[in-house]
This record gives C-alpha cells, structure tokens and sequence, in this order.
C-alpha cells in the first residue's frame, strides 16, 4: 500500500488517564522518549505512536479519526465502556470485508476500530485432462 498510516498521535489533557485506558482496552505498551515527556505507544505491530499532553494553545476539537484492528469488536466495545468510553456507532458491518464500530474514549477522542471478515477459501484449480 502506497502511503500507509505510519504513526498517530494522540494529545491529551492528562496523558496518565490516557496511558491507562489505552493500556487496558488495547495491552498498548508506553515507554518514556529520553529527555522529553513524550510517550511512544508501542502497539505490537507498527504502525507505533506517540502521546503526549495537550499544549494551552491546541484546539481539543481537531482530531484525526483512525481505526484501531482488533479481533473481536464487540469484546473490544466492552472493555472500552468498562474503562469509560461511550459508544457512538455500535457494531456494523462492511459486507465482504468485516465489521466495525466508533466509539469516543474519556478525553473525548473519537476512533474506530475495525474487525476483518473471514477471507473464503480459494477453490482448487481444477485440471481439466
């Protein structure tokens, strides 16, 4: 894929809040950049990102909206409302490719998370003699 998503960032009020719901919806690692309070988000797979504390001058309104793979959307629905996310389109499906669903976690931040289908068995290549 040409130009693929290669990092996110999140910007947040109180990034410890962040750091812990992430941690727990997601198993999302975060490790402190030396010499800074920038923290890099090691998801498992690239891409990675970053979180850091919004600065007084950013806008909480501006956002980017990404979607997070997981394998199952509804067990990954539950552990976002147990940790204080609010539903905003529940599960729905993509017809052919999977499902997904939106949701807004407890600083506000919109994302989607997406679950692929089952990709069908190809059928054999039949010979024909």
């Amino acid at each position: 894929m040409p130009n693929p998503i290669c990092h996110f960032e999140l910007i947040v009020p109180d990034p410890e809040k962040a750091k812990s719901f992430y941690g727990e919806v997601f198993d999302w690692k975060f490790e402190s950049a030396p010499g800074s309070d920038y923290q890099l988000i090691q998801t498992g797979v690239p891409p990675g990102g970053g979180l850091m504390k919004k600065p007084q001058e950013m806008p909480m309104d501006a956002a980017l909206q990404v979607y997070v793979a997981v394998a199952s959307v509804e067990e990954t629905l539950q552990k976002a409302e147990a940790a204080g996310a609010r539903v905003i389109v529940p599960k729905k499906e993509v017809p052919g490719v999977g499902h997904f669903a939106v949701f807004q976690d407890p600083d506000g931040i919109i994302l989607g998370i997406f679950e692929p289908g089952r990709i069908p068995p190809e059928p054999d290549d039949e010979k024909s003699d």
